[in-house]
């Protein structure tokens, strides 16, 4: 209870602070008025609060947020350049929309050219007609900065797999609440509210039926992450804790601090290295080059094998399938996740041909298998 009382105090004086530096122009956003004017966002608990980053469960007119900021003061990021020297006249659409590019390039490693991700949202800049005002800019700048925003604001309308942004306030911005998975949770996520009351043998079944229903959408996931965007998405911190489920069962990535498209992905493995282990990064993995002592810039294992090894085979194992557990189209599946979670030793390029049996074998044994669970 101390402990809650200080993370109030806490909250209240870091936004009473939040509230003066709106009040006096400084930052911006369209969610400062229902804040600091009308307080209509209410404090509920602080969900994360180390090193600066702040991570805090809210009320924002009836509906739960996820307020976050990476920094807790607006005064710790660095300014946006040209206000230090140009009118605010003087700033062009075309100006912020190279900042924005260029940021996006530094925190993301997304080139802004032929690169269909950013160019949605520079378009949105680019497109605005009223005149941006300094507690604006300053207020997007500070939310650039925080590689997670970016992630989130610009995949914001191209994917269902991603928690959604619904505001901000100088540093601090809001994603929709949605309840984190966990290792200890018997289904690793927690299905019963999701799945409504029930006697105990439709509970049994329809319990299994949302596992399915939440595998075929991680795989959708896979599928979308490795497909649909100008490059690969590599997940390097793959576990419960990570994910949410929404209400029609869709998955969520809700924390991507270690999330990294193929550009970025390539520059982080490349290291030096004396054995295979120096080029793990998380979970994401290169091989060692003994040759040259370097890490490869490829990843060799993929989201796909993560997610059956560390999801995927606790859903699958006989003792959570129980008495179906011997079913023919059980043992196929148990054995199909088996082999996704086994790191390949093909060569590199037929992994890829490899992981896409692998995927379109699992996702037509999901679908057979839900149907069996209804006969």
């Amino acid at each position: 209870v101390r402990e809650q009382t200080l993370r109030l105090t806490s909250f209240l004086s870091l936004f009473s602070l939040q509230c003066d530096e709106y009040g006096q122009g400084i930052l911006s956003g369209d969610l400062c008025e229902d804040l600091c004017i009308l307080h209509r966002v209410v404090y509920k608990r602080c969900l994360y609060y180390e090193n600066g980053k702040k991570v805090i469960e809210a009320d924002w007119q009836g509906r739960p947020i996820v307020l976050k900021s990476k920094l807790e003061n607006f005064s710790a990021y660095e300014t946006f350049g040209l206000l230090e020297y140009q009118d605010m006249h003087e700033i062009s659409p075309m100006d912020i929309v190279f900042y924005a590019a260029m940021e996006i390039k530094n925190s993301l490693g997304l080139e802004l050219k032929n690169t269909t991700v950013p160019r949605l949202w520079t378009t949105e800049l680019q497109e605005r007609t009223v005149p941006y005002t300094r507690a604006e800019l300053a207020s997007m700048w500070a939310l650039m900065q925080q590689e997670e925003y970016t992630f989130f604001r610009i995949l914001q309308d191209l994917s269902t797999h991603v928690v959604k942004v619904l505001g901000s306030c100088g540093h601090f911005y809001a994603v929709e609440y949605l309840i984190a998975g966990h290792m200890w949770h018997q289904n690793l996520f927690p299905l019963e509210g999701l799945i409504g009351p029930s006697t105990a043998i439709h509970s049994s079944r329809a319990l299994r039926e949302a596992i399915h229903k939440i595998a075929l959408s991680f795989l959708d996931m896979v599928r979308h992450f490795e497909d649909d965007f100008s490059y690969r998405l590599h997940l390097c911190d793959i576990k419960p804790e990570n994910f949410a489920v929404r209400n029609d069962l869709t998955v969520v990535a809700i924390d991507v601090d270690m999330a990294f498209f193929e550009p970025k992905m390539q520059d982080i493995l490349e290291q030096n290295c004396t054995h295979d282990e120096d080029c793990n990064f998380f979970d994401c993995v290169s091989k060692c080059d003994l040759k040259k002592n370097k890490c490869g810039s490829k990843r060799v294992n993929s989201n796909l094998q993560v997610i059956c090894d560390k999801i995927f085979r606790h859903w699958f194992s006989p003792t959570l399938i129980g008495a179906r557990a011997s079913l023919p189209l059980q043992v196929q599946l148990q054995r199909a996740v088996q082999k996704c979670a086994e790191p390949s030793l093909e060569e590199l390029e037929k992994r890829s041909a490899q992981q896409e049996q692998l995927l379109s074998q699992l996702y037509q044994l999901l679908q057979d298998s839900k149907r069996q669970l209804n006969e």
